[in-house]
């Protein structure tokens, strides 16, 4: 192997043909669409079967923080982050509670955007254009953590050989190339490529990272005598934490706009639930693992703190490449992973920025008239602007993976009750949403800049989706029946 970077050329020439394939998946994408309308470059015409939607799920959920942000935090947090896997099942109940009416919904409608569903079910310009800013937001803080986590990728594997402003500028190029050249078609077809190879990675993972302490049994051993924090059972604090964690993400991630986006692209309400079923199983080949990897890592390289300890699998995987041939080319593998999970997930987020910004302000609020065409010019030209624009953040921001998760979900989560209730409540009055979005956003966001990001071991945005709710069942009690709309 050369020096100074942990791949020799024979991996190098594998991981850039993978990357390059990539591209050449977008130009098929491209040549595939059917039109230049933004239903077909979105939503792939809606005709998403069963094993894409499963893939383009899975690739979508699963994502850089996963691998290198959860098992950074069971390097600094041990057993307590077990939560983790609860919180992973949680989201497919969140599925589960709007998605099969909302996909309903969104075939008879045309749905594109989440903001379509607002402004359809609600009828208001100002909780449309809110909401939508808010998911903007949300998904330019979850696109920022995949490009630092590419960062941590490249210059974890190599042991600093190689600085992660290099490899977040060339891995953030590739995937808005072939995300701009195919939108949805190429995004789920590189997706469902990037999900086996999530799969495959992980699976090497379970079977590689916990020999390097000696197995699971002996990690635990010393975790108890060197860090016996790490191995206890959870004070009430903590169990707070975990049903904040469960909440959270459960509520948040279901609502994802890139997820809502693969839904409305699903070819029927029948693929989505079968899909949906497979997907309540993947957490134990997912999160688990990470969980495994980042307490094996704290026995095996201790004293990483920060956000190095975002780079433990990284460092782990280092280790492996040295034991052997074999051991080596494995690597290799997980590695290609590692950039299937961050691409996938970035593209799909960025997909859903430039669709969200076309279709629910550009052209609602300055160009009502503008033809197909033109707006889907229009979110290229934006998937390269919010690019730029994030590789600039990433490269200069020290936050860790999973607090810029937290921050995200403090804000998204405040749009549960639009599509958890609205789909159900027909009471549920377009005033009461934006009181209690407000007042949901200003608990959270009062309780974050104070310096409280918990209050009792439960998040600052779920104390104010708590508000949030509160606001929401009264309005409901109190107000007349809704009479336009779908609810």
């Amino acid at each position: 192997m050369e020096s100074g970077s942990g791949f020799g050329t024979g991996a190098l020439v594998v991981i850039g043909l993978y990357l390059v394939m990539m591209i050449g998946v977008g130009w098929i994408g491209r040549l595939r669409r059917m039109s230049d309308s933004m239903a077909d470059f979105y939503l792939a015409g809606r005709s998403m079967g069963l094993g894409v939607l499963l893939l383009t799920l899975y690739a979508t959920q699963y994502s850089g923080n996963t691998m290198f942000g959860y098992t950074g935090k069971a390097y600094r947090i041990g057993f307590e982050w077990t939560v983790s896997i609860l919180f992973m099942f949680s989201i497919i109940v969140g599925y589960l509670l709007f998605a099969p009416r909302l996909v309903a919904l969104a075939r008879r409608m045309e749905f594109i955007t989440p903001g379509d569903y607002i402004r359809h079910r609600f009828g208001s310009p100002l909780l449309t254009l809110l909401a939508t800013l808010l998911m903007i937001y949300a998904l330019g803080n979850y696109t920022l953590a995949q490009l630092k986590a590419m960062g941590a990728a490249v210059e974890g594997i190599t042991d600093g050989g190689i600085s992660s402003a290099y490899g977040i500028i060339a891995l953030a190029v590739i995937m808005v190339v072939y995300e701009t050249l195919g939108g949805m078609r190429s995004v789920a077809w590189t997706d469902a490529i990037q999900g086996v190879l999530l799969l495959a990675g992980f699976s090497i993972l379970l079977f590689l990272v916990p020999g390097l302490g000696g197995g699971l049994t002996a990690v635990v051993e010393k975790l108890s005598v060197e860090a016996p924090e790490m191995v206890r059972a959870p004070s009430l604090e903590i169990c707070n934490t975990w049903i904040s964690f469960v909440l959270l993400l459960g509520c948040g991630a279901a609502i994802y706009p890139q997820a809502i986006q693969r839904l409305y692209a699903s070819r029927s309400v029948s693929v989505l639930k079968r899909s949906l079923t497979v997907m309540a199983f993947l957490p134990l080949t997912t999160t688990l693992i990470a969980l495994l990897c980042g307490l094996t890592g704290r026995v095996v390289l201790p004293g990483l703190e920060g956000v190095a300890t975002d780079q433990i699998l990284a460092r782990l995987c280092g280790l492996i490449m040295e034991q052997s041939l074999a051991g080596y080319w494995l690597v290799v593998v997980i590695f290609a992973a590692a950039l299937a999970a961050l691409m996938s997930t970035a593209d799909s987020a960025l997909l859903s920025i430039s669709s969200m910004f076309t279709r629910d302000i550009y052209q609602v609020h300055f160009r009502p008239g503008a033809t197909q065409p033109e707006l889907t010019l229009v979110g290229k030209i934006v998937s390269w602007v919010v690019v730029a624009v994030l590789v600039g953040i990433a490269i200069g921001t020290e936050k860790t993976l999973v607090r810029l998760l937290e921050i995200k979900f403090e804000v998204l989560i405040q749009i549960v009750p639009c599509f958890f209730l609205g789909l159900y409540w027909r009471r549920l009055r377009t005033s009461v949403v934006i009181a209690g979005l407000l007042a949901g956003l200003a608990v959270a966001l009062g309780l974050t800049v104070a310096g409280q990001s918990k209050l009792y071991g439960f998040h600052a945005g779920v104390v104010g989706l708590g508000v949030n709710f509160l606001i929401c069942v009264a309005g409901r009690a109190l107000g007349p029946v809704k009479e336009e709309g779908e609810g």
